[in-house]
């Protein structure tokens, strides 16, 4: 035990890091030269932008923070989550930028500004009639969907659209979610509300299909990656469900002058990773709707800030007089062969993020 003040030193960590059981791991390892790094991309400067860009941008971010709560028993903890859509008059910034300092009232009606909440159960947190934090999870996430209404003068729930992507989920079953309560059957998940076939015939919710709750820590500690996953689901599923409210509305030739923008990557990871392949879907038949309408295409980028990708794009934007390798406004479009021999090692014959991307990376 150390004495009151005393820190640890980082010389142990150095002592690991040139021990001679890590280099002999890292002498069996596969190492990229350096100075080849750059070599295979090659920047390209996009074409001169025209006169269609679009004058709005939608952003979609959440977040989201787990803390303690008191109820009586030790450990116990909240989920707190939080989505947000903010829709930027880029032309409008523009005009004002030209005469500056620009009037912050004037700046403050370039942007409006959405957003909802939620809190989930975490560890022993017990709601309603439930036996379990797990079962207490599933539930107030299926109602996270059900309560949400993003358009008041619409009112279709964000359930809807969750519902009209998991008809596109293959066939199949999963584990019951009472494998705690002795269950051991495989279940469907159906678009409404069910019960597990068993005598217990315990409540599935549709939200189930996600797995989330495979994530979920029941008896101690945290549960940051579960609550995670919600976000990052809520994030892409309330992407589908503006673009289907225009659509429900016969406003498709509107979305030309919207850019969507989401934080972190055009994907999902995880148990819920399916629905990735099921907004693909329907993002090429609304694209196509709207390319008939427009003759323009959807306009949906994702900010990555950390990451391997990131990582590696810093790397080989340094050269060895300290200059940068792309210049700004300058691109690379990295193929399927590059991010596996440079970025992300695999042999294996399947596009990387077949599975959990529907967009493609861009280094800008």
């Amino acid at each position: 035990m150390p004495y009151e003040g005393e820190y640890a030193h980082y010389q142990p960590l150095k002592r690991i890091v040139e021990s001679e059981r890590v280099k002999q791991l890292l002498r069996r390892s596969r190492v990229i030269d350096p100075s080849t790094l750059a070599q295979q991309a090659t920047p390209k400067t996009p074409p001169a932008a025209g006169s269609t860009l679009p004058p709005l941008v939608l952003a979609i971010d959440g977040s989201y923070a787990e803390v303690d709560v008191r109820n009586g028993y030790p450990g116990a903890k909240v989920g707190y989550c939080s989505v947000a859509s903010v829709v930027l008059n880029l032309a409008e910034v523009e005009r004002l930028d030209v005469n500056r300092p620009v009037n912050p009232i004037d700046f403050r009606r370039t942007e409006d500004l959405s957003s909802d909440a939620s809190a989930l159960p975490g560890c022993n947190v017990i709601t309603r009639d439930h036996v379990s934090a797990k079962d207490s999870f599933r539930e107030a996430v299926f109602e996270l969907l059900h309560d949400a209404i993003v358009d008041e003068e619409d009112n279709t729930r964000l359930l809807a659209t969750y519902q009209a992507l998991l008809a596109f989920k293959p066939a199949g079953t999963i584990a019951c979610p009472y494998t705690h309560l002795g269950c051991d059957r495989e279940v469907s998940i159906a678009a409404n509300l069910g019960s597990c076939p068993c005598e217990r015939r315990k409540p599935l919710f549709p939200t189930d299909a996600l797995r989330i709750h495979e994530r979920f820590n029941d008896d101690s500690g945290s549960n940051g990656e579960a609550f995670g996953l919600v976000m990052t689901t809520w994030e892409r599923l309330l992407l589908i469900h503006l673009l289907r409210c225009f659509e429900q509305r016969n406003w498709l030739d509107r979305l030309n002058n919207i850019a969507f923008f989401l934080d972190g990557p055009l994907a999902i990871f995880g148990p819920p990773a399916w629905l990735s392949a099921a907004i693909s879907r329907e993002l090429q038949r609304l694209n196509t709707a709207i390319r008939a309408r427009t003759g323009s295409d959807l306009i949906i980028v994702g900010i990555e800030k950390s990451g391997n990708f990131v990582a590696h794009f810093e790397e080989i934007d340094k050269r060895e007089d300290g200059s940068q390798h792309f210049q700004p406004g300058s691109y690379f479009l990295p193929a399927d062969s590059y991010i596996k021999q440079r970025i992300i090692f695999s042999n294996s014959t399947k596009r990387y993020g077949a599975d959990t991307y529907f967009g493609r990376k861009i280094f800008y």
